[in-house]
Order: C-alpha cells, then structure tokens, then sequence
C-alpha cells in the first residue's frame, strides 16, 4: 500500500511547521543553557510536542518502526533542537516495537554527534533506549561498554537511559554499577547525570543509596553527590557531605 507520507516528506512538513513557529528571540535566549553550539528555531516546547502529536496522527495508521526510524534519522541530521525533538518524539511512539538492531544504530547517532546536546539525549535515550533495555535484556551488558566510550554524549545515554527504569529492581544493581563508572570523569555533564540516576534510584531504597554514597565517599564528584542527596532531609544532606569527604 503506498503511504500517505513517507518519512521525507513527513521531514519537510514537520520543518515547515517550525519554521513558521521560528522565534528568533526565543532560539537566542535558549542558546545560554547550553555551552555547545546548539541551533534553535525558538519554538516552545509545548508547540514541537503539539506538532509532533499531530505528525504522527497522520501517519500512525500506515507506518511501521522502520518509516520511524528513517524519520528520526532525517530529523536528527538537522542542526535544529527542535527538529531533533520532532524525529525523537514520533519515534518514541513505536517504543513497543522497536528492532534489538535499533541499539547499536542509536550509538552511532551519539557517537557522531547528531544528537549533540544534553536535553536531545535526555528527550530521547530513557524512551528509545530504555525501552530497548526492557524488550532486549541481554542488552544491559552492552550499554555498560558506553560508559568508556569518548564521545561525551554515547556516556551520557549509557546513565540517562536508565532514568525510567530506575524503580524496577531488576535493573538497580546495573544502575549503581553505571554510576560508579562515570565517577572519575571530569566533564559536569556526566558527572550531573551520574548524581541524577542515583537520586532516582534512591527513591525506593533511601537506605541502599546511603550505604552507596558512604562505601565509595571520595571517589564520588562533589556535583553528582548533590545531585544524588537532594531527596534525603537536609540534616542528613549535611551528614553525608561531610562524611564522603576525602
């Protein structure tokens, strides 16, 4: 059956619909949360997920999750976060049925920079990876090699794809070990990340995360054990700086 769009001309519509939404101003001002070079076309983000919302409407009754990803992968290739954003959201609707073979053609999206900022990583991995992670276990042990590997924003999906997954047991041992392995990068993007994932796999086990925090003390940055106490009282927040400290 011929499809109504296929994943380039569904491109050009959802870039046209940006571009008539472009804020010049608003992309200006989004450009100083970021210390990369990051385009914008300063549209909101309640406007990029309404037009991806109505993207996939019109093609959600033909397409299967191979037209996704050959969407995502033109948006990815263009400069613009919100384009970014459009090919991550459509795809993350075909989670459920995403291809193992997906894993590896996402790290070397990572790894050659289309997705090359910390909130494009973080929209897309804990959805599209995450998900993977769940359907394909034996994955688990492969994601564990990004924690090594130079591109910055391949480190940053091997801790933030486990966002989501961080309340089911079985993945809390990979998370702590995940963890501990960024703890000596210097960048503050991994090492925000790092604190982040511990936060959220704290939440259902405060006790475990303590004894974490106090076993590996000086080896943890000052910035992830931050990230990592938020949710503890604050007289407790207080003992725990102080007894990590080298």
């Amino acid at each position: 059956m011929k499809k109504t769009f296929t994943p380039e001309a569904l491109a050009r519509q959802g870039k046209a619909r940006l571009r008539a939404k472009a804020d010049p101003k608003r992309a200006a001002g989004a450009r100083k949360y970021f210390k990369e070079t990051v385009e914008f076309y300063g549209v909101a983000t309640p406007d990029v997920r309404s037009i991806a919302a109505d993207l996939y409407a019109t093609i959600r009754s033909e397409w299967t999750a191979d037209d996704a990803i050959r969407y995502c992968e033109i948006m990815f290739r263009e400069p613009e976060l919100e384009a970014k954003g459009l090919g991550a959201l459509v795809m993350i609707r075909y989670k459920k049925v995403l291809p193992k073979s997906l894993f590896e053609r996402i790290k070397g999206w990572l790894a050659a920079d289309l997705l090359n900022n910390w909130a494009s990583v973080d929209v897309f991995c804990p959805e599209a990876v995450g998900a993977l992670l769940v359907r394909y276990p034996d994955l688990v042990a492969r994601i564990k090699s990004w924690t090594r590997h130079p591109n910055l924003w391949v480190r940053r999906a091997s801790i933030v794809s486990f966002l989501k997954l961080a309340k089911d047991e079985a993945f809390r041992e990979t998370i702590y070990d995940v963890a501990k392995a960024h703890f000596g990068t210097e960048d503050d993007l991994i090492r925000k990340a790092a604190g982040w994932l511990l936060r959220e796999v704290g939440k259902k086990d405060m006790a475990r995360l303590e004894r974490f925090l106090l076993a590996n003390g000086p080896a943890i940055p000052r910035t992830a054990l931050r990230y990592a106490i938020e949710r503890f009282e604050p007289e407790k927040r207080a003992e725990l700086l102080r007894r990590t400290r080298g």
